[in-house]
């Protein structure tokens, strides 16, 4: 049911970005983990990054640990158009199953218009942006806010 939704959502992405053959994208969890490793391994981070200069191999994860370098990171994901939001903080590993599942459900039963509403209102507010290196290339992302190095929150 995951790789049927995600081929839909995939060609819905598609239809809506106008994206025809072009370069090759890195995944969004190669940028995922070059941020965090960009950054020194924070204790949290927060970005966006642009649908269209990414593969979504993520879809479907909402809530989940995702390993980098020795550290793991308690990774809150969301789509919201035309961005991917990330939401990182250093922890130790958990099962994270039901959040996950919740915070799924959560964005089926409103049908995504709370997340759309935060990309159309990160679309006009991200202003901070860094480039990401990844293995096809530089990523941008982008940022609400200016995020103080080595900061616990």
């Amino acid at each position: 049911m995951r790789a049927v939704l995600w081929r839909l959502h995939g060609a819905a992405v598609a239809l809506l970005l106008w994206r025809g053959p072009g370069p090759a994208r890195p995944a969004a969890s190669e940028v995922l983990s070059q941020h965090l490793r960009q950054r020194r391994l924070p204790h949290w981070t927060s970005f966006c990054v642009k649908y269209s200069a990414v593969l979504n191999d993520q879809f479907g994860l909402s809530y989940f640990n995702w390993p980098v370098d020795g550290a793991n990171y308690l990774v809150l994901r969301t789509g919201c158009f035309p961005f991917i939001k990330y939401h990182c903080s250093r922890a130790a590993p958990q099962d994270l199953a039901l959040q996950d599942a919740f915070f799924t459900a959560l964005k089926v039963l409103n049908a995504g218009m709370p997340t759309l509403l935060y990309g159309m209102g990160s679309w006009f507010f991200a202003r901070v942006t860094e480039t990401v290196p990844t293995s096809h290339g530089p990523v941008t992302v982008y940022f609400l806010n200016k995020e103080d190095e080595g900061a616990m929150y």
